[in-house]
C-alpha cells in the first residue's frame, strides 16, 4: 500500500493525492498527538513529497502537533508559530501530552550561528541552530526526549529572556545576534545560517531573545507595537515592506528586515546583509529603490 501511494504521487496525481489517499489519525486510535523534532532542521513541506516546495522547518526540540500521517509522512502543525506543512516521519519522535507540560518555561535559547550540544551519556555530539529553544536549561544543561545535554553557556541567552534586562542593552544584543547570520544565504523557508528567508532571519533572531515572532512577514506585521516613523525607530525594530515595482497601490506585506539604526537596515534578499533605508524604503547602493516601506514595528 505505501509503495502505490508513491507512485500515485510521483506520477503527478498531487492535487488529489492528499484528499485520496491520506490515513487520518483519529484521536480514539492515535498513538500520539504530539511529536518532537530530533534532528537539526527538519523541512516541512507543502505535500508530502521531498520535491514539494519547502514552506518552513523544524529545529531540534520543536513540538508539533500531529494532524494527519501517511505511510512515509506526517502532517503537523508546529506549536510555536502555527504552520503547517507535510515532514518526513523519520525526522519526529513521539511524545505523550504529559511530556509537554512545562517546556514553555524554558530559561535558554541557543544565540549564536551554530552551536555543539554534548549527551552526556553516550559523548554524541550534535550541531544546534540560533533560535533552537532549550527546555529546562540550567547552567549548560538542557533536556530534550529524556536525553541531557551539556552546552557551552556562552553560546546560550538564558537570563534576558522574558521581557529581562535593560531595554539598551536588549536592544544591542538583538543587533548584535542578527549580525552573526550576515552573508547567510538566502533560502525560502529556511530557518538556519546554511540556508535562510527574511522572516526566518528576523524569527530566529527575536527568539534568541525570548520573543516569540510568528513565521511570514504579512503574519509578523499583526504582531508588536506600531512605531509612527522611521525617524522615531529604534535599533532592533523590524521594518515590513512591499515590493516598489508593483503597478497597484494595495498594501500587501512581502518582506521585513531589521533596522540597525534610522538609516541602515539588516536583511536577507539573497544573502542577510545591510542596506541603506529611508522613508521612502530600502535603496541599492546607485540609488535604486527595491523595497517600499510599508510599516515599522517593535517588539522589546
Amino acid at each position: 500500500m505505501g509503495n502505490s501511494h508513491e507512485t500515485l504521487y510521483k506520477c503527478g496525481k498531487s492535487s488529489t493525492f492528499a484528499e485520496q489517499n491520506k490515513v487520518t489519525i483519529h484521536n480514539e486510535i492515535m498513538e500520539y498527538m504530539f511529536a518532537i523534532n530530533h534532528c537539526i532542521v527538519t523541512p516541512v513541506r507543502q505535500e508530502p513529497s521531498e520535491s514539494s516546495e519547502q514552506l518552513t522547518q523544524l529545529l531540534f526540540g520543536e513540538v508539533c502537533e500531529v494532524l494527519d500521517r501517511l505511510p512515509r509522512w506526517t502532517k503537523i502543525r508546529s506549536t510555536i508559530d502555527g504552520q503547517e506543512g507535510w515532514v518526513d516521519f523519520k525526522m519526529l519522535k513521539p511524545t505523550p501530552v504529559p511530556s509537554l507540560k512545562g517546556r514553555e518555561n524554558r530559561s535558554g535559547v541557543v544565540a549564536v550561528p551554530m552551536a555543539v550540544a554534548t549527551d552526556m551519556e553516550t559523548g554524541e555530539e550534535r550541531m544546534l541552530t540560533l533560535g533552537t529553544r532549550l527546555p529546562n536549561y540550567a547552567h549548560g544543561t538542557f533536556e530534550v526526549l529524556g536525553k541531557q545535554y551539556l552546552i557551552n553557556p556562552t553560546e546560550v541567552r538564558g537570563e534576558r529572556l522574558e521581557g529581562k534586562g535593560d531595554e539598551a542593552m536588549r536592544r544591542e544584543d538583538v543587533c548584535a545576534i542578527a549580525q552573526t547570520l550576515l552573508n547567510a544565504p538566502y533560502l525560502w523557508g529556511g530557518k538556519n545560517a546554511m540556508g535562510i528567508d527574511c522572516s526566518g532571519f528576523t524569527q530566529v533572531v527575536y527568539a534568541a531573545m525570548g520573543v516569540n515572532l510568528l513565521r511570514n512577514a504579512r503574519e509578523q506585521v499583526t504582531q508588536g507595537e506600531l512605531v509612527p516613523s522611521l525617524a522615531e525607530a529604534q535599533p532592533g525594530d523590524l521594518a515590513f515592506f512591499d515590493h516598489a515595482d508593483r503597478d497597484d497601490k494595495a498594501t500587501n506585506i512581502s518582506h521585513v528586515g531589521m533596522l540597525l539604526d534610522t538609516k541602515r537596515i539588516i536583511h536577507c534578499s539573497g544573502c542577510v546583509h545591510v542596506d541603506d533605508i529611508d522613508e521612502l524604503g530600502i535603496h541599492l547602493r546607485d540609488g535604486e529603490l527595491t523595497h517600499h516601506l510599508v510599516a515599522i514595528k517593535r517588539y522589546l
